[in-house]
């Protein structure tokens, strides 16, 4: 199993014995990812020093975020947005893709183990900057609070625990305390507090790589709008919907507002919606999704990830077509959300900034589409593409093996299931600018806290429906709410979270196994099985 978390001198070495007794047992890797302190840590000792640590630890998130394993494929492709079937020998990789989707997963699944790594590596880093012996200056201990949050955020909401260490007063060697439920939430809220208080403002159009005032309140909403969640009582509180609300219309009040185009949001640069962005290549966005054949950048594409047809279903438009023009023009009568597949080709090269036509007056990566690729697609000169065997590449909306024709998550051809690509290789293949935090998002925050605290957000709902070129509700469920979400926020990494707060993620969707289907352990992943071993105080979730 590759060792994703890095090794660095701050870490202890685990005892042999431990190592020996668990490499004899099994095969799974032990990493010291509790928070292991050296021995003799003091603090920080330089202002400098700590502020190197913050840059290291956001090209570290920036990793964390953009590769397509691990944290996305734990929030997108364990849910109805996202699935990897396996076609021919692609895309088998001994079945992790296919656990996620049919929630068959076990404690030894490699991408459990990198979320559980990365993301409690990164509070530890966090901690050091924050200790109060180390010589950081007002915006690091900022940056670290928000870093210590997100990533706390992120193990407790996967995982329903949190190990910590307190790097002032724990002794280096003891096992790390476990935080759960509402002291969990509590001490996420008081590390976003003080990333309020400490970071810097940032206004809607400003290059916001790294978290500001806006980002620490909008993850701040999250964590509160989820707090229901976590500490197990079932029920949002209506003061903490208020204070979601609160927290919006502070973002707002730094001039965030809704994009009026909605793939422009996705292209590099300054817009009204983006709040916090990784740099991070988009190209494993771009790439994961498209056929071998889709584009000549890159080598094109990686043929996998796809969606059901049931969540495609979800926009408006033709069920069998989705298919535009370059110059923004629909055909299918779809929302804008849901993209097109230009027919016409690709667009002729003007010499526009930020493109490159590959000297054949051809814009390159033109021709492949947005938002959702479905039927015949086309090259760059309108061709219509084939496979790699001679057939057109006409996505299919179902999946099917190849041999029987059945549905099957394996032995698929190359064309079977829809396509998802928000970041197109038109606007750079492989730029560092992929979105985390973004105002469409807290607006539909918002609208849910209003709805949970018995407001009516219909008015809110249609607004953003009515510039998303969809028919406006008469009124608004929520189910409305989880829909819109749907369709805001595909394949930006809330879909998991979101099905949770609506009480769907264990429904029926297709391959999902059926004694997961309504399994209320399956809400939570397993505690890596080699870290129960290192540290009692964890208890392994219930049903593994």
């Amino acid at each position: 199993m590759k060792n994703i978390l890095k090794q660095t001198n701050r870490y202890l070495a685990f005892p042999l014995l431990v190592s020996v007794m668990l490499t004899a047992c099994t095969d799974l890797e032990v990493e010291p990812t509790d928070s292991l302190l050296d021995e003799g840590f003091t603090g920080i000792a330089t202002a400098e020093a700590s502020a190197s640590q913050v840059t290291a630890m956001y090209n570290d998130l920036y990793g964390y975020f953009g590769t397509q394993a691990n944290l996305y494929a734990l929030n997108e492709v364990t849910t109805d947005a996202l699935l990897v079937p396996t076609r021919g020998s692609d895309w088998g990789d001994n079945g992790i893709w296919r656990q996620l989707h049919q929630h068959s997963w076990t404690p030894e699944h490699q991408y459990i183990l990198g979320v559980w790594n990365e993301w409690n590596g990164l509070q530890l880093q966090a901690s050091e900057v924050l200790d109060s012996r180390s010589a950081s200056s007002t915006e690091a201990n900022g940056h670290a609070a928000f870093i210590r949050g997100l990533s706390m955020f992120v193990i407790l909401d996967n995982f329903g625990q949190v190990p910590y260490r307190d790097t002032e007063a724990a002794d280096p060697l003891a096992n790390p305390d476990v935080l759960t439920g509402g002291d969990a939430v509590a001490f996420i809220l008081s590390d976003l507090d003080t990333a309020i208080a400490n970071l810097p403002t940032s206004a809607a159009g400003d290059d916001n790589a790294r978290a500001t005032k806006a980002a620490a309140r909008f993850l701040k909403a999250k964590v509160l709008l989820n707090k229901h969640i976590y500490n197990g009582s079932g029920t949002a509180e209506s003061a903490d919907m208020n204070e979601v609300i609160s927290l919006v219309d502070a973002i707002e009040n730094d001039g965030y507002e809704l994009a009026d185009d909605y793939f422009d949001i996705f292209v590099p640069g300054s817009d009204t919606e983006t709040i916090w962005y990784a740099q991070a290549s988009a190209g494993a966005r771009i790439f994961h999704t498209l056929h071998y054949n889709s584009t000549e950048l890159g080598g094109g594409g990686w043929n996998g990830f796809s969606t059901l047809a049931e969540f495609y279903d979800l926009f408006e438009g033709d069920a069998n077509s989705n298919t535009g023009n370059n110059n923004g023009t629909l055909l299918d009568g779809q929302e804008e959300r849901r993209g097109f597949v230009p027919t016409e080709g690709g667009v002729a090269y003007d010499g526009s900034f930020g493109t490159d036509d590959n000297d054949d007056g051809i814009v390159d990566g033109s021709n492949v589409g947005y938002g959702f690729l479905i039927g015949q697609q086309y090259a760059p000169n309108g061709a219509a593409l084939e496979d790699r065997g001679g057939n057109p590449l006409e996505f299919t909306r179902e999946f099917f093996s190849a041999a029987n024709g059945q549905p099957s998550l394996v032995d698929n051809n190359e064309v079977t299931g829809i396509r998802v690509i928000k970041y197109n290789p038109r606007d750079g293949a492989f730029a560092n600018h992929i979105i985390f935090f973004r105002y469409s998002d807290a607006y539909l925050m918002k609208a849910e806290a209003m709805l949970r605290s018995g407001g009516d957000p219909t008015s809110m709902i249609n607004n953003l429906r009515t510039l998303r070129s969809a028919a406006p509700l008469g009124s608004v469920t929520e189910q409305d709410v989880l829909d819109e979400r749907a369709r805001e926020l595909y394949t930006e990494g809330w879909r998991r979270n979101d099905l949770i707060r609506f009480g769907q993620y264990t429904k029926d969707w297709e391959f999902k196994e059926g004694d997961a289907i309504g399994n209320p352990d399956r809400q939570l992943f397993p505690i890596p099985a080699a870290q129960l071993i290192l540290n009692p105080n964890l208890v392994q979730n219930p049903g593994y």
